[in-house]
């Protein structure tokens, strides 16, 4: 991906709707990153021909009726083995 970066800008040469974004007095400079989007936030993403949902493991988690609550046994998966202070999470 390209991206054009433009360090050190004073905030008085941003456009005002950027300004607009910015907390007062948050920086005297900031840097400005710009980069192409492929696509747009605002449009919903779509899902046409083979999207997986046909996969065996698109909603593995969802069907099983040994776990109580899923979301939370996936998280707990997905957690680090170590904690912040770096001892072992049990």
């Amino acid at each position: 991906m390209n991206a054009v970066v433009i360090e050190h800008v004073p905030l008085d040469q941003l456009p005002e709707a950027w300004r607009a974004r910015l907390a007062p007095h948050q920086a005297e400079r900031v840097t400005v990153r710009i980069e192409a989007e492929f696509e747009s936030p605002d449009m919903p993403v779509t899902m046409e021909g083979d999207s997986g949902i046909d996969d065996p493991a698109f909603g593995i988690w969802r069907d099983r009726d040994d776990l109580a609550d899923v979301t939370a046994h996936v998280r707990d998966l997905r957690t680090g083995r170590y904690g912040s202070d770096g001892r072992r999470r049990t």
